[in-house]
């Protein structure tokens, strides 16, 4: 089996920002992605602190700027899901759903994942209906959707929804966790509507349409609404099941000794933006380049 030098587990701006800057190196990673490029930003509606682009960018026009920057560096990406990685005698050992491969270093960009909805049991017959991304739904018109969350997400897919349909925000309570001005522009929204101290407790098939009914605990009583959709947008945690448990064990070790490198939103936590993620990813390209560089001067 071929050992490849370097192999990274996603194509965010973090993974797509070190395969393009590796490249620039000589070194050719594996790049792998289950998905289409561009991680979150594919849900964002307009990115305005993005440097370069006066007046923000769309979300989804900077995923195709990227994209084609990342296929102008000629890298192998794989587009195979990863479902577990090991590391054994100097060795990252990367399975996927269809095949094994070997790397000397190993990147872990694989972002975050949506936290999912675990207060009560969602029916396997509506399921169909409730989603946790925004992008899936972007065609969507003269639909009913409710979004569950205050935070910039919630707000974000509220105003890209509304521009075709009707959108509810829940809040469960009364504390706002968006950005102002994303408030300000969904309250400026005729077709967006605003709930606070909102708890949803049940969400089932109403049988007199083809909608889902939602019953929310307000502060005096129990209320029901019809929707067609929810999205759930109450949260996301790092992408690391993939990871062996002796793997994860050892994360800070052998990222000490330059052998796996974190970069993104799988390791920032609250400060998760696409150009704090590409500067991730540049850096652990060019620490991985002059580690190598030294390792060879010495010997």
């Amino acid at each position: 089996m071929k050992h490849h030098k370097v192999a990274i587990i996603g194509a965010g701006p973090a993974g797509i920002a070190c395969t393009i800057q590796l490249s620039r190196y000589g070194i050719l990673p594996l790049l792998f992605e289950r998905d289409i490029p561009g991680g979150l930003l594919k849900n964002a509606n307009l990115v305005e602190n993005y440097p370069g682009f006066p007046g923000g960018i769309k979300g989804t026009s900077l995923v195709e700027k990227i994209t084609r920057q990342l296929y102008m560096a000629k890298v192998q990406v794989i587009h195979e899901n990863v479902i577990n990685v090991t590391y054994k005698e100097d060795l990252f050992r990367i399975k996927t759903d269809q095949n094994t491969y070997i790397s000397q270093k190993l990147v872990i960009a694989s972002g975050t994942v949506p936290a999912e909805w675990t207060e009560f049991a969602i029916p396997e017959t509506i399921r169909y209906k409730i989603f946790y991304e925004v992008y899936p739904l972007r065609e969507l018109r003269d639909s009913v959707i409710v979004i569950i969350g205050a935070g910039d997400a919630a707000f974000d897919y509220a105003i890209q929804l509304a521009v075709n349909n009707k959108v509810m925000i829940m809040n469960r309570t009364e504390d706002l966790k968006c950005l102002p001005l994303l408030w300000q522009r969904a309250k400026a929204n005729p077709r967006i509507s605003y709930y606070e101290n909102h708890v949803l407790r049940q969400v089932m098939d109403d049988p007199t349409s083809s909608c889902l009914k939602l019953s929310f605990q307000t502060e005096n009583e129990m209320e029901s609404l019809l929707a067609d959709y929810i999205i759930f947008a109450t949260g996301r945690r790092p992408e690391l099941s993939f990871c062996d448990p002796e793997l994860l064990n050892h994360l800070d070790e052998l990222q000490q000794d330059g052998k796996l490198y974190l970069a993104g939103d799988v390791k920032n936590d609250l400060f998760r933006q696409a150009s704090i993620a590409a500067g991730d990813g540049i850096r652990a390209a060019m620490e991985i380049y002059f580690n190598e560089s030294n390792k060879k001067n010495k010997e």
